[in-house]
């Protein structure tokens, strides 16, 4: 078990039962009445603090909301919505929402997680005793005689974790599940680590963040005013008490135990930070899964889906749009944006209640899918720039029955000595090409599956001065020599992808480790708005050698042999217009968001030099390295919502 840092609670741990009324404090705030209305605010008390009891001698506090009549919550047994969070129950992030959800007819519970704010005890992220935690206070809040027995969880990223570890125990109440943007299916495997990569901008920037917020301290927060997270990825790995992280223990701890840990063993299968472990015992409850083309969390979502589907009975449904984490409310992102109908505006308010009414009353609205998949594919918009400067992508809402797409060819696109892209098989000619990785001159992150304070989602792939890594003169990546590029001509008429990608490599190193990257883009021809056109990212994805055939041990590789690689980007749904092209960038290194393998093959963490490394794509009809994208016909059914 992970050992965390303890915080002092501002709250003995007793049990509150004063009600306060929350009318005068929010609309003097200004905080409620503009975006939910006044009527709805008034009908609403709360009991802040309920300590409620975690099954060790630790309490967690929780603020209840309850529907009111003339001041007075109503009496009559109602179900319950809650959410478990790790960033203060009582914060203007939290207040608006759930006053509106008590105001619509359901008793809403918010709280702080253990160690955090006014909860007791010890505080470490993805801790394993939040399950527990969280399984206990379904079932307590279920038995509250105010509660019909039955406790819905809604929430996302943080939020939607707890979700998935409360319902890893099969709490007793526990009813319906609003899972947003969370949930990993296997840490390992996104989110923490990828194909034996380590995200590295994603948790490194989330700890600077949280420990200045956690900890109230002069100190330490001018500690972190000073050092910013952008320098010290470039000092990276950290060597334990030489690194900012030091200042708070159990966040070094956590963080270096993450990067350390490589081989997929028992530290990975935790309840904490692992789902598809636990998919056998979790609660066989009606669930929506919800993640975005650009959420770090998308693998997870959609596995997730798929496999409690299978395993049980209750309903499950699946939306993607084309958001970053938490991005469910905006029509772009990053630089593209994808047209009115992308965003979901009251995602946090009606949206989300709309769903609650249907799984928990049974009145279905105009906002529940017919069927259960909900994709919104991108790409239908005509290329313009718009008033905000970004580009008009476009897209649709598509609703289908299954993921994938049953009728979803795939097709296989394969690599040429040339750099095109076709479903040709290659010739014999120029069997290969090698270009030169140097880990001290890495690729850098320019947008993609980040969620940090590397810049998530769509952009067009060149560097510019305000992405971490990028160098003046500020060319394109494609210029770059160590980004190998394979793409097709000019496309004759539209193509849409809609599914699982996946690329399958013939490679060879001087090295005894390194790392090979791909990426899949949608390239814009110039236009009058974008004069050199438009290099638009999909989704990519990293592999790192040493862990080529399987998650579970470590195993360095022989220096000039070749060796298959199957490397599996998120999926996507894309529309490739006429006249564009359909792209592959290889490389070894995306960087912050990865770590940057230092090709020496030492273990994790422990080296101090690097080395450059003679990287090879093969790409013959002997070694037909390819990518197998799903085609799917155009049916122009789209749905909005």
């Amino acid at each position: 078990m992970k050992k965390g840092l303890r915080f002092s609670t501002r709250f003995q741990p007793i049990a509150v039962h004063s009600w306060t009324f929350i009318l005068a404090f929010t609309l003097a705030a200004g905080l409620l009445a503009p975006v939910y209305g006044q009527e709805a605010v008034s009908k609403v008390v709360v009991e802040h603090n309920v300590m409620i009891p975690a099954g060790d001698s630790v309490l967690l506090a929780t603020d209840i909301y309850r529907p009111a009549l003339d001041g007075q919550p109503l009496g009559s047994p109602l179900p319950l919505l809650l959410q478990r969070t790790p960033y203060g129950k009582s914060s203007e992030r939290f207040i608006p929402q759930a006053t509106y959800f008590a105001s619509q007819g359901y008793v809403v519970a918010l709280q702080d997680l253990r160690g955090r704010y006014a909860s007791g005890g010890t505080f470490t992220k993805y801790n394993p005793l939040e399950a527990p935690d969280g399984a206990h206070t379904v079932e307590w809040l279920a038995k509250l005689p105010y509660v019909d027995g039955r406790v819905a969880m809604w929430g996302t990223s943080y939020g939607a974790h707890t979700q998935a570890d409360a319902s890893k125990l099969r709490p007793k109440g526990l009813s319906a599940m609003v899972i947003n943007m969370g949930g990993m299916a296997n840490a390992w495997g996104h989110a923490v680590r990828q194909g034996g990569a380590f995200e590295l901008g994603r948790e490194l920037t989330w700890a600077f963040r949280q420990i200045p917020i956690e900890i109230d301290d002069p100190v330490v927060k001018a500690h972190f005013e000073r050092e910013q997270v952008d320098d010290w990825y470039q000092a990276w790995p950290f060597r334990r008490g030489l690194n900012p992280l030091s200042i708070a223990p159990n966040f070094e701890s956590y963080l270096l135990e993450e990067f350390t840990h490589g081989d997929y063993d028992d530290y990975w299968k935790e309840i904490g930070i692992n789902w598809e472990e636990y998919y056998d015992q979790t609660a066989d409850v009606p669930m929506v899964h919800i993640g975005g083309w650009y959420d770090i969390f998308l693998r997870g979502t959609i596995d997730n889906y798929l496999e409690l589907s299978k395993r049980q009975t209750a309903p499950k449904w699946l939306v993607i749009g084309p958001w970053t984490h938490s991005g469910n409310e905006r029509t772009y992102a990053g630089d593209v944006d994808f047209g009115p109908t992308a965003a979901i505006p009251d995602f946090h308010s009606g949206y989300q209640i709309r769903w609650f009414d249907y799984l928990l009353k049974g009145k279905r609205s105009d906002g529940i899918p017919e069927k259960p998949v909900q994709l919104f594919v991108m790409g239908t918009g005509e290329g313009s720039k718009n008033e905000a400067g970004r580009l008009n992508h476009g897209g649709y809402w598509l609703e289908t029955d299954s993921w994938p797409l049953p009728d979803a060819v795939p097709t296989t696109f394969y690599f040429h000595a040339d750099g095109s892209l076709s479903t040709q098989l290659p010739d014999r000619e120029m069997p290969s090409t090698t270009f030169t990785f140097d880990p001290n001159h890495p690729v850098p992150t320019l947008g993609g599956n980040v969620s940090a304070r590397v810049k998530d989602g769509a952009f067009d792939q060149r560097e510019r001065p305000d992405f971490t890594g990028s160098n003046p003169p500020y060319l394109p990546l494609r210029a770059r020599s160590d980004v190998v590029v394979f793409q097709t001509e000019p496309l004759e008429e539209d193509m849409q992808i809609i599914g699982p990608v996946t690329v399958r490599l013939f490679v060879s190193s001087t090295a005894e480790d390194t790392d090979f990257t791909v990426k899949l883009l949608d390239v814009y021809p110039p236009s009058a708005d974008f004069p050199a056109g438009f290099d638009m990212n999909l989704t990519d994805a990293i592999m790192r050698m040493s862990y080529r055939n399987s998650r579970h041990e470590r195993g360095l590789i022989n220096p000039g042999e070749v060796y298959e690689l199957t490397i599996e980007p998120f999926p996507t749904a894309n529309v490739f217009k006429k006249g564009h092209r359909i792209r592959i960038d290889i490389s070894s290194s995306n960087f912050p968001r990865w770590d940057v393998n230092p090709n020496t093959g030492e273990p994790f963490g422990s080296s101090r030099r690097t080395v450059t490394a003679d990287n090879t794509v093969f790409h013959s009809a002997e070694r037909p390295s390819q990518v197998i994208l799903p085609v799917a016909p155009i049916r122009g059914n789209g749905k909005d919502f």
